[in-house]
């Protein structure tokens, strides 16, 4: 899939669990997981922002474009 996701790296810059992510923005792990391993099919707009905002960060800075496969 050419969109990365670097929701990894985020948690890791800013010493968060995923867990506690999860809970933070109000969403299951199981969906949280989905998308940090590039296997979401789509993002809401709403999670997308509940993310940057928890995350202090941009969207570009979650999502990644890669001709590569």
């Amino acid at each position: 899939m050419p969109i990365l996701i670097n929701l990894d790296k985020i948690l890791e810059e800013r010493d968060m669990k995923s867990n506690e992510l999860a809970e933070r923005i109000g969403i299951t792990q199981a969906n949280l997981s989905i998308l940090k391993t590039g296997k979401a099919k789509a993002v809401r707009f709403s999670t997308l922002e509940a993310l940057c905002k928890e995350l202090n960060c941009q969207p570009g800075d979650l999502l990644e474009f890669s001709e590569e496969t």
